[in-house]
């Protein structure tokens, strides 16, 4: 990797097929951004700004997931383009909600939704970033933590490894005191098995985990499936929380398909 010295470091911004969330993590990031700007050039963001510079750029940041066919070709173009590529947030990284569609069947649910289905160009599934391009590094979130953004950011311009968090989210619950919630009210959970970064944001307000920051590396995952389905408070639950914000994750697939199977199972 190179170490930027001669001129400011150029930085673009994405968007795939995704809410803008992730994006607007980044704008809300205020005096952080006060800092970047005086060490890199924002060329493209069309989020904050139509001005947009000429690549190529040193780092960009995608957000979004990839659902059409034209999406394929813009990734691989911007690939090209840019030094560093980062996926940004959930929908890059595993394929988001709209990963949903990948368990189901394309045409019945356009027909369900729209009132003229033959105007939509989508592809059958939902796939993340690294499945047509290879990615540098990979920042989960439903949205992204400003901290990991601007943390991966400082690392790639300081030519060194991030130091992101490598624990799961029960670590978060034990630091903020909470209860948890699958020992204290029954419900199920994905925090032991969910990557940290959102501060325990649903555990603290006393529901379970949904996994937005998908998998933890290495989790036991096969060993929380029998815990899920004990903790379920209608048929199916598990599953479907397995299947929501980063259901497209392979290992959480891994698991609902695990459930489902055992269910089949006679």
């Amino acid at each position: 990797m190179v170490l930027y010295t001669k001129k400011k470091p150029t930085i673009a911004v994405y968007k795939f097929s995704s809410c803008d969330g992730c994006q607007l993590s980044i704008l809300n990031m205020e005096d952080e951004l006060l800092d970047l700007v005086e060490v890199v050039e924002i060329a493209h963001f069309l989020e904050a700004s139509r001005e947009v510079l000429p690549g190529p750029y040193t780092i960009g940041l995608i957000e979004g997931s990839v659902t059409t066919e034209e999406e394929i070709q813009r990734i691989k173009a911007i690939r090209r383009n840019v030094d560093v590529l980062v996926a940004l947030g959930t929908c890059a990284t595993a394929g988001g909600v709209q990963s949903l569609r990948n368990f189901g069947d394309l045409e019945h649910l356009t027909n369900a939704v729209y009132a003229h289905p033959e105007f939509i160009e989508s592809l059958p599934t939902s796939t993340r970033i690294a499945d047509h391009v290879k990615v540098d590094y990979e920042l989960w979130g439903c949205p992204v933590s400003r901290a990991e953004v601007v943390e991966v950011l400082t690392a790639v311009l300081q030519n060194r490894r991030p130091n992101l968090p490598q624990y799961s989210l029960c670590l978060e619950c034990k630091r903020q005191g909470n209860p948890c919630v699958v020992v204290a009210y029954g419900m199920p959970c994905l925090g032991p098995i969910t990557r940290s970064g959102c501060g325990a944001l649903c555990p603290s307000n006393g529901r379970g985990c949904y996994g937005c920051f998908g998998p933890l590396p290495m989790a036991e995952v096969d060993a929380i499936v029998p815990v899920l389905k004990a903790h379920q408070r209608y048929p199916g639950e598990a599953v479907r929380l397995l299947r929501t914000i980063s259901g497209n994750a392979p290992a959480f697939v891994d698991a609902a398909e695990l459930i489902i199977s055992q269910e089949e199972t006679p």
